[in-house]
């Protein structure tokens, strides 16, 4: 599993469902005080006393446990607003199932799974922009797309393009503060094209901002969170089109220009199949990874694991599939049955949380997966996958870590736990394709447990080498993405204090003690270039970890790294001296007038573009620090 998406980050909506279900007895019980521990998203209050629980474990638990095949699973449903939820109930895709419902007792159902009340966030993030600073300059074509930036991720921004030198880093200073509404994260790398900025948000709506300012020029609303970058591509003629995917499993497509929807495809039928890497396009085409919360469904009724990862090809006009790819060719067929008498079901798993990477050269789509959840994966978990551009046929597939099997119910001691479960080694970082300085190209890999893995594109995905650097967890070691500057690799390693699972005195034998911090590898053999352990500055603060968990950004000198404990950082890329530092965690006034915060750094990185450095600070879920804000600095401020 990911996370590109990493699972501890389900977990707190999972024990939610267990405890509902449960009661204080058996695995839900022993997780009740740890949901308190995790959940830093939420109010402490019992759901099932207010007054949509009734509601919902009458008209609609039997559909979103898991039983309808096609109904979003709750854990989904718990991420959205309460609004989203409301319209979904009364004018959008549930109002026939609803329609016996009072319009009470809609909103009742809506504020218990959301655990929010309905008008939460009633004044606009910013404010909309003046004619001055509206208009989109369709004519600037876009140059940094998606994720990793460009289309091998190497996720390094060109001179050029970053307009800031290592020298002017010092002189950095808050701009502007955008917050998101009622939302206690921020995971949604900032984009930009046509002289826009474009983002998502925990609420569902989608952004276009003017960088300068931060005014809002277009709003897209949608149900549920966008957690992936918005997708500019350049692209032929007069539309531009902008892409990005949703935690309900859809894709959408809007006017860069004007944020009206063209049109949206959902890419997997199973409930629980959600995108979190973002969406690639090549030539005409938008390459879609789909990963799944099926593994955080740990139900001793549950019949554990029908879900298989897949890569989805589209046609980028329409949205029309062009070729589907699952990473496990066979369907899932009963395994056994648990001592409970629930049917297992395998081989299931190897989701693709992480963003792919275009190899066009080779016609190549590199993909890397996750962990199996039950039995064998034929080689296809914690993998590397080559697919055809053309038609998705595996060219050819390199798996890093073998038998790795496992579920939550591995952490709440269910059945549905392999017999030999873990380690939870996913993919979660998206593949890298460089080349090195005598033209030869390297794949580098970055696993959950720590480990750099560099492959040969040109044979077949040859071992070059592999450094462990990390402890790991199942939220890394290296969790959403390394950067590369042409001369060095640069790795960020989360460890957190505690791995989070059952593993950890397994990895410490392994791997020795967690090692927090930024590292620069040597490309041609993974040998240390300097080394810049992370100091603890957490004083005892709930939440916080002085790890890196978001990718990591390289500008010509100088790698900018968001930390768990809330600090964004600026270091020289020559000797991982810190260049500069800034407190996201502090209150700042934003651009609607009322103060917010930032909290842990997660997910996508720091963007840097055009003289100024934007990061989103918030990720409060799962042992993370809340906050909601998108913070933009640039020289003196000015």
């Amino acid at each position: 599993m990911r996370s590109p998406q990493p699972l501890i980050r389900w977990i707190a909506p999972l024990v939610v469902s267990l405890v509902a279900m449960n009661g204080a007895s058996g695995a839900a019980g022993k997780f009740t005080a740890l949901r308190a521990k995790m959940d830093a998203s939420k109010h402490s209050v019992d759901r099932e006393k207010m007054p949509g629980a009734a509601v919902y474990h009458r008209v609609c638990e039997q559909c979103h446990d898991g039983l309808a095949p096609k109904a979003p699973a709750r854990t989904f449903l718990e991420m959205m607003t309460p609004e989203a939820i409301d319209r979904a109930l009364t004018v959008g895709i549930m109002r026939s199932e609803a329609a016996g419902l009072s319009v009470r007792a809609k909103r009742e159902v809506a504020e218990y799974l959301s655990g929010l009340p309905v008008g939460t966030h009633p004044l606009p993030p910013a404010p909309r922009c003046d004619a001055a600073h509206a208009r989109i300059e369709t004519n600037r074509a876009p140059r940094l797309v998606g994720w990793g930036m460009e289309s091998g991720n190497e996720r390094f921004i060109p001179g050029a393009l970053a307009g800031l030198d290592a020298a002017q880093i010092p002189r950095l200073k808050l701009k502007w503060a955008f917050a998101f509404p009622a939302a206690v994260r921020a995971r949604s790398q900032p984009s930009f094209a046509y002289g826009t900025l474009y983002i998502g948000s925990p609420n569902g709506a989608v952004y276009a901002l003017d960088p300068d300012s931060g005014c809002i020029r277009w709003t897209y609303h949608t149900s549920a969170e966008v957690r992936t970058p918005i997708v500019v591509p350049p692209m032929q003629g007069p539309q531009k089109l902008a892409f990005f995917g949703d935690i309900l499993g859809h894709v959408h497509a809007v006017d860069a220009a004007t944020g009206r929807e063209l049109w949206e495809r959902r890419v997997d039928d199973h409930p629980s199949a959600t995108i979190t890497g973002a969406p690639v396009y090549h030539d005409g085409t938008l390459y879609v990874p789909v990963s799944s919360l099926e593994e955080a469904i740990a139900r001793p009724s549950y019949p554990c694991c029908t879900f298989r990862g897949s890569v989805v090809a589209l046609d980028a006009a329409n949205g029309r599939i062009l070729w589907k790819r699952y990473t496990i060719d066979a369907p899932p067929h009963q395994i056994g049955v648990t001592k409970s008498g629930t049917k297992m079901f395998g081989p299931s798993g190897a989701a693709v949380w992480n963003t792919p990477t275009i190899d066009a050269r080779r016609g190549l789509l590199y993909v890397g997966t996750g962990n199996n959840y039950t039995g064998s994966s034929v080689g296809r978990s914690d993998a590397v996958l080559a697919l055809s551009l053309a038609t998705g046929r595996i060219v050819w597939s390199h798996q890093i870590v073998r038998g790795d099997a496992w579920n939550v119910g591995c952490m709440v001691g269910l059945d549905s736990c392999p017999p030999h479960s873990g380690p939870d080694s996913d993919i979660g970082a998206g593949t890298m394709l460089a080349t090195l300085a005598d033209g030869r190209q390297a794949l580098f890999v970055g696993l959950k447990n720590g480990t750099v893995v560099a492959l040969d594109p040109a044979h077949r995905g040859k071992l070059l080498w592999s450094h462990r650097i990390g402890r790991g967890s199942i939220q890394g070691g290296i969790q959403f993405g390394m950067a590369f500057d042409g001369r060095r690799l640069f790795v960020p390693i989360s460890d957190m204090a505690h791995s989070m699972d059952a593993s950890e005195k397994v990895r410490l034998a392994n791997a020795g003690p967690p090692h927090p911090g930024l590292y620069a590898l040597d490309p041609n053999d993974g040998r240390f270039i300097w080394s810049m352990p992370a100091d603890d500055v957490c004083g005892g603060r709930s939440f916080c970890d002085p790890g890196i968990l978001a990718a990591v950004t390289a500008i010509p000198g100088a790698v900018f790294a968001g930390h768990m404990d809330g600090r964004l950082r600026a270091y020289d890329a020559s000797t991982g001296r810190v260049l500069w530092q800034y407190d996201t965690t502090q209150p700042v006034k934003t651009l609607n007038g009322t103060m917010a915060h930032g909290g842990s750094i997660g997910d996508g990185g720091p963007v840097v573009y055009h003289g100024m450095v934007y990061t989103n600070s918030g990720y409060g879920l799962y042992f993370h620090m809340p906050g909601n804000v998108l913070l933009a600095f640039s020289i003196d401020g000015r």
